[in-house]
């Protein structure tokens, strides 16, 4: 079997998709003339305006250049309305904040993450309720913060009365509750694809803050911290300067922003690379050698393949490793990736899995 041309779009990340077409338009919109910095100008009081009728309540949304100073900036801003500085942060050990982002909640913060074992990427109410055996004892930082990831770093799903019941027992322990949304547009669109679906496991369920994310579903580096609560934001404005992450040009930002909430537009990009995931993992699932234990929930898949055809498929169409230890790869689709990409993939996978071909 012949290997084909690789694929126009490799399948390593979201991150590696460009910025859509109608995100352009607005960035080139917004540089026509001269307006006030700092986010005193009105695209940027636009880009509040349908935060706020998105989440359907009077939210506060602190636009941020990427992900990690947006966790950075959500976590700070509720660490500091906790009294004292005594206070961790409680996450999984898959957490984006806790394996992929250099130590930054640590180091600039100077708090501590509290890693806690997950199954799938997940935490349970279980486990914050026995942090309660720390509570009070002064030779333990105290835990102030739970952070969850919405869709997990390992591609699975919290439901809304999942989230809902780890908000409680936060809530109960006299704790915050952060998500981290780096894919949120990919896990509201597979729970249901509409804003009432991102409002059930958000702001209805109890959520503070939100890191929403929009880099990995066509912006050009714009992410957004969104606080669902009046006293979750207290001194946000202030924070986000703190941790470098006030843009003097924001209207570039929330132009972004406002290009994609405009008629839904990020629901409908993130759909798209779900599905792509959905049949990628449907081409695939059958080659001999290739071992899929499930169906994508977003828009990540994660084969084990055999271990001498993953440099040459990697050398072909590039992706990352993702459990060395048992032959794990981590295929990602994107907004823009197409039904030819995926098909001329699978071909691929199957010439180099099962017939040994080579680039």
């Amino acid at each position: 079997m012949s290997l084909p041309a690789a694929p126009r779009r490799a399948f390593a990340s979201d991150n590696a998709a460009g910025a859509h077409p109608a995100v352009l338009d607005a960035i080139a919109t917004a540089n026509v003339g001269h307006m006030l910095a700092y986010g005193d100008d009105e695209i940027t009081r636009e880009c509040s305006a349908r935060f706020r009728d998105l989440f359907g309540a009077d939210v506060t949304t602190r636009l941020t250049f990427n992900g990690t100073g947006a966790n950075v900036l959500a976590l700070a801003t509720l660490l500091g309305s906790l009294p004292g500085p005594h206070h961790g942060v409680v996450c999984t050990d898959w957490a984006h904040i806790a394996v992929d982002e250099t130590g930054a909640p640590e180091r600039v913060l100077g708090t501590k993450l509290i890693d806690l074992p997950s199954v799938g990427g997940k935490l349970a109410p279980e486990q914050l309720a026995e942090l309660a055996a720390i509570q009070g004892v002064q030779h333990h930082v105290q835990p102030g913060v739970v952070s969850i990831t919405q869709a997990t770093e390992l591609g699975t799903l919290y439901t809304p009365d999942e989230i809902a019941a780890l908000a409680d027992q936060a809530h109960a322990l006299g704790m915050l509750v952060h998500l981290d949304g780096a894919r949120i547009a990919n896990a509201t669109a597979a729970l249901g694809g509409t804003r009432e679906t991102l409002r059930s496991f958000t702001i209805d369920a109890g959520v503070d803050a939100v890191s929403f994310g929009g880099t990995k579903n066509g912006l050009l580096g714009a992410e957004a911290v969104v606080f669902l609560t009046p006293a979750a934001s207290v001194g946000s404005k202030y924070v986000r300067k703190q941790v470098t992450q006030l843009s003097s040009k924001m209207r570039y930002l929330a132009a972004q922003f406002n290009a994609v909430l405009e008629n839904d537009l990020w629901i409908d990009l993130a759909a798209h690379a779900n599905a792509m995931a959905t049949e990628l993992h449907r081409l695939t699932v059958d080659i001999p050698g290739v071992e899929l234990d499930r169906e994508p929930a977003v828009n990540s898949v994660f084969p084990r393949l055999p271990p001498d055809a993953i440099a040459p498929l990697r050398d072909w169409c590039f992706f990352w490793d993702w459990d060395t230890t048992r032959h794990e790869v981590r295929w990602m689709t994107s907004w823009d990736t197409t039904i030819e990409d995926v098909t001329t993939f699978a071909t691929g996978v199957e010439a180099i899995v099962v017939h040994r071909a080579r680039p």
